[in-house]
């Protein structure tokens, strides 16, 4: 598996630091389970980090400082169930270890946790033509993660977007005007790309996609139906 397209560093970057949203945070572990290469730049990145927090001079704090964050933290409100913050997701194999289609499952860690299973255990929903989503639930209230499976040989109708869409190629490939894009490879797409994804003949393409806003599709049949299938 040769990978060619990889997330920026910056957003390497928010995803070390834990400034992502857990959605965005899936789609970067799924990516760095399949990419050796985005592995070592994280662990790079993290080692760099390390050092600096290493040479920084302590600060000096008050004696009753500790006893003061806890007086605080007593006369905190609890807060709601859903603003506890969710760790990022993590790699789960370790360093060397590449999941590939066929021998391993599709779908790698942390992936398949969040889905229960590999893809042929899903509970698919169609969305027309042969296509088919499984939406998958997080508690990022910014964004929306979903499986997509596009039959192979067929297109995904011509859209722009109303924000970021991110899609991680699991199984097969697809081209548009930017590329092509293979298992392990990941397309990050902003509002000055209006394209029309082509999913490669031989097997179906599968994809891990997140948005944080309603694609803007160009046909009218399209724009019908997506209230009902929610992309």
């Amino acid at each position: 598996m040769r990978i060619s397209h990889h997330q920026s560093e910056a957003l390497l970057l928010d995803y070390a630091t834990g400034a992502l949203g857990e959605a965005w945070s899936l789609a970067i572990a799924t990516h760095l389970a399949l990419c050796p290469q985005c592995r070592q730049t994280l662990s790079d990145m993290e080692e760099v980090g390390g050092a600096v927090l290493e040479a920084l001079s302590p600060a000096p704090v008050a004696a009753d400082a500790f006893e003061a964050v806890l007086a605080r933290l007593d006369g905190t409100p609890a807060q709601p169930e859903t603003a506890v913050a969710q760790p990022k997701p993590t790699v789960a194999p370790p360093p060397g270890v590449v999941a590939s289609a066929g021998e391993l499952p599709i779908l790698p860690q942390p992936l398949r946790g969040y889905v229960g299973g590999d893809v042929d255990s899903l509970a698919w929903k169609r969305l027309g033509l042969g296509a088919y989503q499984l939406p998958i639930r997080t508690r990022d209230e910014t964004a929306q993660a979903r499986l997509l499976r596009i039959p192979a040989g067929r297109p995904v109708p011509e859209h722009g977007h109303g924000g970021l869409e991110m899609t991680l190629v699991l199984c097969g490939a697809f081209s548009d005007v930017t590329g092509e894009y293979r298992r392990g490879d990941l397309q990050v797409a902003d509002e000055s790309l209006d394209h029309q994804p082509h999913a490669a003949e031989g097997e179906d393409c599968i994809c891990l996609a997140v948005t944080d806003a309603p694609l803007r599709f160009k046909s009218l049949a399209a724009r019908l139906v997506q209230p009902l299938v929610g992309i």
